[in-house]
């Protein structure tokens, strides 16, 4: 896809400015909260200048100081196949020739729900709206309509959108910066949501005793992405199951990290678990806002206009997001395997390479990998859960991620999210980003030990 004149461009480049970026974040800091229109892009949690991105193209991001960066967090997942992938960039620019929007149904939409539907079996019916949140959220008030029931279980450190009810102990960005939920959800809202312990199965059955028929789902990433990469332990997403279907509670999977990115059918197909609903975002919008739920049809046609649980949405099946979910789909299928074993090893080879590089300079390093995302926690232990993944030391994973920028790697500028890469990644990439890890030990060595 990219020619070897490109691969041989040299990735990194000394004594960085940043001069234009730091004008443009001061002008948005004029104009909206922080600076940013979402948290974790003002570095608070790492230090540093934020740059501010002005092109982007295969595995790189350009910085509006001319500054080039090798890509590690593909706008938080979706850019599986690079940045202005040819076919998903024609797909979008013919759409938009037509209008960018409608409001009225498109042959689009029923277009993308086949490819995702023959992805992810589980899915008989689904329903587009414009972002993860949404796809959430929508899922809720649809188990809540179906099961009768008020409560919900998530867990620790999982993050599914900024609903009210999903902001207990939500991982992420109230991770990052250290809040605990959010100011403005009443306590009333709080109540019914129940947050357990990651990878903990009796905290479950405990509380499907305390309140039996009760509980209307439990909602998880099933592997989660939020408090960095954390894995299911083996059997524990079977026991979910087995649960649920036993007290008559349904089973969702938050797969808007984990879908068409672990595996071609998401983390469903790669460990054989059938939830009940579905959620899914990101790499199906081809970098484009967009989100689904869906399920089995009995339950999604209690939705309206079918049923009583309502939900709607103007700009639900956008047309652009559509052309290029489909572009993009349509590409992961017709060269599944070729991708997810591209990708995979790839992402072997940088998240084992620099962790070896930490280990080998007597930095403390968990690595939790699963497929195309990982995280490289700074800690001795294993990380399995929310409390564990919060023994990393924060600060010397500040150090390194502004020493790697500096070297041209940008990483996501948290302890707590997932790292991603997609099939842009070249061997060269990653040799460029292994001696940037070397490079950034020395950093790592001046800043003060993990406490």
């Amino acid at each position: 896809m990219w020619s070897d004149a490109r691969r041989r461009v040299p990735i990194l480049k000394a004594m960085r400015t940043l001069d234009r970026s730091r004008q443009l974040q001061q002008r948005a800091e004029h104009l909206l909260p922080g600076g940013v229109d979402s948290p974790v892009r003002a570095f608070r949690a790492v230090g540093g200048d934020p740059p501010f991105v002005v092109r982007a193209e295969g595995a790189y991001l350009w910085d509006a100081d001319g500054n080039r960066y090798i890509d590690y967090f593909g706008s938080w997942g979706p850019m599986i196949l690079g940045h202005a992938f040819p076919a998903v960039v024609e797909a979008i620019q013919q759409a938009a020739a037509h209008s960018a929007s409608f409001g009225a149904s498109t042959p689009a939409e029923a277009e993308l729900a086949g490819l995702i539907k023959a992805a992810v079996p589980s899915i008989e019916k689904l329903r587009f709206v414009s972002s993860g949140t949404e796809a959430t959220m929508s899922a809720i008030r649809l188990a809540r309509g179906f099961t009768n029931r008020k409560y919900i279980i998530k867990f620790e450190g999982c993050y599914h959108g900024h609903a009210d009810g999903l902001l207990v102990k939500a991982g992420s960005g109230v991770a990052t910066f250290g809040i605990p939920g959010s100011a403005g959800v009443p306590e009333e809202i709080a109540h019914f949501t129940l947050a357990l312990p990651y990878n903990d199965i009796s905290a479950v059955e405990a509380a499907f005793a305390a309140r039996p028929q009760q509980i209307a789902a439990i909602i998880l990433e099933p592997v989660a992405g939020n408090m960095g990469c954390v894995p299911p332990h083996p059997g524990y997403l079977a026991a979910l199951r087995e649960i649920t279907k036993r007290d008559g509670a349904l089973l969702i999977f938050d797969e808007v990290m984990t879908g068409f990115r672990v595996a071609h059918g998401g983390a469903q197909q790669l460990y054989g678990i059938t939830p009940d609903l579905t959620c899914l975002g990101k790499i199906i919008g081809g970098g484009l806002p967009c989100g689904v739920f869906g399920g089995r049809a009995e339950t999604m046609d209690m939705l309206a206009p079918l049923g009583p649980v309502y939900q709607a949405g103007t700009l639900s099946g956008n047309p652009l997001a559509m052309a290029a979910g489909v572009a993009t789909l349509g590409h992961l299928a017709r060269n599944c395997e070729a991708v997810y074993v591209n990708i995979d090893e790839t992402s072997r080879l940088v998240a084992e390479g620099v962790a070896d590089v930490l280990s080998e300079a007597g930095v403390p390093v968990t690595t939790n990998r699963v497929g195309a995302m990982w995280t490289w926690f700074f800690t001795h232990q294993p990380v399995v859960d929310f409390a564990t993944a919060a023994t990393s030391d924060t600060a010397r994973f500040g150090v390194f991620h502004r020493a790697m920028m500096e070297s041209g790697v940008w990483l996501p500028p948290s302890q707590f999210e997932a790292i991603f890469l997609g099939t842009a990644h070249t061997p060269e990439i990653v040799e460029a980003t292994l001696t940037a890890a070397r490079q950034a030990v020395a950093s790592l060595h001046e800043a003060q030990p993990a406490r």
